[in-house]
């Protein structure tokens, strides 16, 4: 669910995601836009048999990563970044966000949801996503005569 925040800067940056999506799947593309403060950036590339994203999650216990796939085509990573706690200290420069986070995008192809593959290696999450046999190349033999 994407929350809409409050005044017209708001509705104007909901307005201006809306449009990416609809653009992006226009032209079978992955979305870039984070869909809350703090959300991973990712790399997205396909080959025949699947969909293969890296997400930077530096920082984030693999224990608070969620990850999701609905309607065969529809990720959703979701997860929490603590601050670290400066006890006695003062903040100088502060730009790692911290708090949840909410990652979505569309996929280019239908994915087999069973068979999601999620590794978490230095700070990076690995997703394979096995396309579905539906959208699976296929070679088709071609006989000769009847």
């Amino acid at each position: 669910m994407n929350r809409i925040r409050r005044g017209p800067w708001g509705v104007l940056l909901h307005e201006v995601n809306t449009m990416q999506d609809e653009v992006s799947r226009l032209f079978n593309r992955v979305t870039h836009v984070p869909t809350t403060p703090h959300a991973p950036p990712l790399n997205v590339w396909e080959d025949d048999q699947a969909i293969h994203i890296e997400a930077d999650l530096a920082g984030v216990d693999p224990a608070n990563i969620e990850v999701t796939v609905t309607e065969g085509n529809h990720l959703a990573i979701r997860g929490e970044r603590f601050a670290p706690d400066i006890a006695g200290g003062t903040w100088v420069r502060q730009e790692r966000g911290s708090g949840p986070f909410l990652r979505e995008i569309g996929l280019p192809a239908l994915v087999d949801s069973e068979k999601v593959e999620a590794r978490y290696e230095a700070g990076v999450l690995k997703l394979t996503l096995p396309k579905h046999e539906a959208v699976k190349p296929r070679k088709i033999q071609v006989k000769v005569g009847v």
